[in-house]
């Protein structure tokens, strides 16, 4: 069977092709707006604009990529169809636009992909085959399918037809917000990074750029800097979560990114939490991950006018919720507090009653006899608790110490 492909790949993408782009897909994707964040702003010293791309009708960024190659394809390819592997976002962008232009897509997605994507993806149109841990098991599954079926493989990232869909973030923030001197964006294959530096480069020679990897998933930090940091591993990050970064991405890369960071996992899910609590918006844990990058890295953006992409929205509800309780966790408002008892009538009472004196709420409690190595008649209780701020509760520490109790503060790996 003849496999249909995509034209071959270029080392070159320049700002034109990223305009053509533009043009080209204009009217199909929503242009979100670029909004300055005070708040934001104020916490980390620089000058924050968020790029709203979680607003797209598939919460993401991906669709802009995956329009300017379905445009580009023969009409035998687009009656054939397209095949790709994804995570989720160019899954859903693909099958979105696909289903809109009449042409059959097939994605291959890893078996860890959250079901809110899963769902979503199936919702726009596309057939889903689950296969693999990783992205990367996902994609070679994907293209053998490609020769199997004749189809036409449809990259996430490494194809200039994608960079330069994903470029057009770029014009759109320069043009809304010409003063920005610095961007910073994630990376997982580097496809966003490679189109909207180049479109960036173009328009404003001097604009700084930096890239964004999950700490757990370094791939192109590891081939920029000639570094062996190990990729693997559970990330909030699962959109950049790719051990191979692209070959025409990364060879672009190299001459356009200043610098790339790696951010951990707390930082990510601050960045998530900070986003819904100041500005009212839902944001996945790569959609932050540039927030993420600011705040952990304080010195590399103090005082400059800084654009950060949100890149997408599509976020598990359950883990979104877990994500936030283990935000107020971190920052004191909830706590856990081991306390040793002695097995009496009126002994957990008494240490509510310094719970009420201390006006730190109660959310759950657990007693422990049976499995503990205190004696038969001491017992643990874990009192879950809700409080204004980390001083409160450890007020109330400090008190139940003084009347003689054994307290231990349960914290956050």
């Amino acid at each position: 069977m003849t496999v249909s492909v995509m034209p071959e790949l270029t080392q070159t993408l320049t700002l034109d092709d990223v305009r053509v782009a533009a043009t080209r897909i204009q009217g199909q994707v929503v242009r979100t707006p670029t909004l300055h964040s005070k708040t934001l702003s104020a916490i980390t010293g620089a000058e924050i604009w968020l790029k709203f791309e979680n607003l797209q009708f598939t919460a993401a960024y991906k669709e802009r990529g995956a329009l300017n190659a379905l445009l580009q394809l023969t009409d035998e390819q687009r009656a054939r169809g397209v095949i790709t592997a994804s995570a989720g976002n160019h899954a859903q962008g693909l099958s979105y636009h696909g289903t809109r232009l009449g042409v059959p897509v097939t994605i291959v997605m890893p078996r860890t992909t959250p079901t809110v994507k899963i769902l979503q993806t199936e919702s726009n149109g596309g057939t889903i085959v689950l296969e693999g841990e990783t992205f990367d098991e996902a994609n070679a599954h994907a293209r053998a399918l490609e020769r199997q079926l004749g189809l036409t493989f449809v990259p996430p990232f490494d194809h200039p037809h994608i960079a330069a869909g994903q470029g057009t973030v770029a014009l759109e923030m320069l043009d809304d917000v010409p003063e920005i001197d610095m961007l910073v964006v994630p990376i997982g294959g580097g496809g966003l990074m490679t189109g909207m530096g180049t479109a960036a480069r173009g328009i404003n020679p001097a604009i700084g750029l930096i890239g964004v990897e999950a700490l757990l998933y370094p791939s192109m930090y590891n081939k920029l800097k000639h570094a062996e940091l190990t990729c693997g591993g559970d990330t909030l990050a699962e959109g950049i979560a790719v051990k191979e970064p692209g070959v025409f991405t990364s060879a672009l890369l190299a001459g356009l990114a200043d610098d790339i960071v790696l951010v951990d996992e707390a930082h990510l899910e601050q960045a998530v939490s900070l986003l819904l609590q100041i500005e009212k918006t839902v944001v996945e844990g790569a959609g932050a991950a540039g927030l993420a990058a600011v705040m952990a890295n304080p010195a590399i953006f103090a005082g400059r006018t800084v654009g950060v992409v949100l890149t997408g929205g599509n976020i598990d509800t359950r883990l979104l919720a877990n994500v936030l309780l283990r935000d107020l966790a971190r920052s004191g408002r909830l706590g856990r507090l081991r306390i040793v008892l002695q097995d009496r009538p009126g002994a957990l009472f008494k240490v509510v009653e310094e719970f009420n004196r201390h006006q730190v709420n109660i959310l759950e409690v657990w007693h422990q006899r049976i499995f503990t190595s205190l004696p038969a008649k001491g017992l643990t209780a874990e009192i879950e608790c809700e409080a204004r701020d980390r001083d409160q509760i450890d007020r109330l520490v400090e008190a139940l110490r003084a009347r003689g109790y054994q307290v231990e503060q349960v914290e956050l790996g």
